[in-house]
């Protein structure tokens, strides 16, 4: 039976969160037998209302009065990935200005299977995050699931290696762009701080570390299943923002990868060997969050293993926060104003 938060935890939420997260849509609390299974709901009619639901859902106030009007430049170029020469998307966000600015590579969310970095959340989180004086540049990757606006979709390694291959693209461009190729940080939330982690294992394993200035994870869905008994938020906070007490996530991205331990898929099975050597990582986690006591092991993982490592967590919040801008503006900003100081400083 799956379990689900206390309600009366809600205490603990910022009034804004805790009068948001009853409209959250929540995945069946089902386990599944196949990714196959999970395509085939996805495909049903009802599966095509709870995605488009979710959409909406990341579509919620996006710009109004608390993202910067600009001017920004924007970029956006259809790209070939490699190994496999498909195609996905990177969009290029600059604030005005001629001088080579640091750089955030940012993975969009969605646990590896769903969202896109071009719904309208991301949108007004780019452009806040670009008015702090860095260059944004979004990757929109092949999902696990649902297409985002590259209409294949493919279980890992597909997504990791698109997000390698967007990388490799950011810094053969960065001359282009006006992009100091020495300032480059990878960032994602959720799904894409499990992806933000993976790009810099893959980095590290084929020796090419010095590609990015450091990494930022924010709230990062690494162990693969869920309730685990070493992370007490996996229970406590169930069904507050997120559904995890599924074997859904693992399916849908890569089951036998989980079943391998493989950490480029789950990060959550990185050894001190593993992030040995990583640049400096900042894990940033929310107080109200089923994954924060992951993302908490990950961030002391890094202290074992010498890293440069900070954490962060935000009080008063639930999972992701900070990528509604129109929830809680200040807190979205606080959030940003630390990941540009981190890439430019």
């Amino acid at each position: 039976m799956t379990i689900r938060y206390d309600e009366a935890v809600n205490d603990r939420l910022d009034p804004r969160v805790r009068a948001l997260a009853p409209s959250w849509p929540l995945d069946p609390p089902s386990d599944v037998a196949s990714r196959e299974e999970i395509l085939a709901e996805v495909a049903s009619s009802s599966g095509r209302s709870a995605v488009a639901a979710e959409a909406a859902f990341m579509d919620r106030g996006g710009r109004e009065a608390i993202v910067p009007a600009g001017p920004f430049s924007v970029t956006e170029r259809d790209i070939t990935s490699t190994p496999d020469g498909n195609r996905i998307r990177v969009q290029v966000i600059r604030p005005p200005g001629s001088e080579s600015l640091a750089c955030v590579y940012f993975i969009h969310g969605g646990a590896m299977s769903t969202l896109s970095c071009f719904l309208e959340s991301y949108q007004a989180w780019a452009r806040i995050l670009s008015a702090h004086g860095v260059c944004v540049v979004m990757v929109d990757f092949r999902n696990a699931v649902v297409a985002s606006s590259v209409p294949e979709v493919a279980p890992f390694p597909a997504g990791l290696h698109d997000c390698l291959a967007g990388l490799e693209w950011t810094h053969d461009h960065a001359d282009e762009f006006g992009i100091d190729p020495a300032r480059i940080v990878v960032a994602g939330e959720s799904g894409g701080g499990n992806l933000t982690i993976a790009t810099g294992l893959a980095l590290k394993r084929d020796g090419r570390l010095d590609m990015v200035k450091g990494l930022y994870a924010l709230c990062p869905y690494i162990a693969g299943r869920w309730p685990d008994d070493r992370f007490p938020s996996s229970s406590a906070y169930n069904g507050l923002m997120l559904e995890l007490h599924t074997n859904r996530g693992a399916m849908a991205y890569g089951i036998e990868a989980y079943r391998e331990r493989n950490p480029l898929a789950w990060p959550g099975f990185a050894t001190v060997d593993d992030v040995r050597g990583f640049p400096p990582t900042v894990i940033s986690v929310n107080e109200c969050d089923p994954l924060r006591d992951e993302g908490i092991a990950f961030y002391r993982l890094l202290c074992d293993a010498g890293v440069p490592a900070r954490g962060r967590v935000v009080l008063g919040t639930g999972h992701a926060t900070e990528l509604y801008p129109a929830l809680c503006p200040e807190i979205t900003n606080d959030t940003a104003r630390d990941l540009a100081a981190f890439a430019r400083d």
